[in-house]
């Protein structure tokens, strides 16, 4: 059985890894900070912030909400406020979804 390594998960991301993930400046990253309470980075004794997994998956939330599905951050926060979890649950679903649609496509450009 060959050797399999073993997936390293990172416990934290700089501000620079979290804004190339989505594609969007810092600045964006910083605002998204002040503005929603679930997103809590650590900050080292430099000040730089650190965010962790949960910061990640909160920023997705946040960026589908925004970016994806057009809703005004006022709009994102009455959601998140009235019904996280509700939201939480249909965002995984798009992802699941999107997953399925991923491998169908690359099934299907492999026939």
């Amino acid at each position: 059985m060959p050797y399999k390594e073993p997936k390293i998960e990172k416990l934290y991301y700089t501000i620079g890894e979290v804004a190339a993930m989505f594609k969007v400046n810092t600045s964006l990253i910083r605002y998204w900070e002040k503005e929603f309470d679930i997103i809590k980075p650590k900050k080292n004794k430099k000040g730089n912030r650190l965010f962790t997994p949960d910061d990640i998956e909160n920023f997705h939330l946040i960026f589908h909400l925004v970016k994806e599905r057009g809703l005004t951050l006022k709009g994102v926060k009455k959601k998140l406020k009235e019904n996280k979890q509700d939201t939480e649950q249909n965002f995984e679903v798009i992802q699941s979804l999107e997953r399925i649609k991923k491998q169908l496509l690359e099934v299907k450009d492999a026939l």
